[in-house]
């Protein structure tokens, strides 16, 4: 994923979305996302982890209102259960991003 990150410049049309568990995969490409201009950003987790990610990222130089750029749990609340499911809630919310900028989230 680094090397990766260091290859595409993110900009106003990147949406990154990581769902990899790992702080040391996901906080790197978190980073790099929220130093951007990326019009989405997402990440699996629950609670806990949301809160300890806020944490790391806010510990980490970010402000609180750029760390909440974050839309986690990622995808829309359908009772998603299948990789498949999950998949299609992301890019549901991702559609419902694009198509209503500056909305409330559908994801509760």
């Amino acid at each position: 994923p680094d090397q990766a990150l260091e290859r595409i410049a993110l900009d106003e049309r990147s949406a990154l979305v990581v769902l990899a568990h790992d702080p040391k995969i996901d906080d790197p490409a978190l980073t790099a996302a929220l130093g951007s201009d990326a019009f989405y950003i997402g990440a699996l987790g629950g609670r806990k982890t949301r809160r300890t990610r806020r944490q790391r990222l806010i510990e980490a130089g970010f402000s609180a209102e750029a760390v909440d750029r974050i839309h986690s749990p990622v995808g829309l609340s359908i009772g998603a259960r299948t990789p498949a499911e999950i998949a299609l809630s992301i890019l549901a919310q991702i559609i419902d991003v694009i198509r209503n900028p500056g909305a409330s989230p559908l994801a509760r």
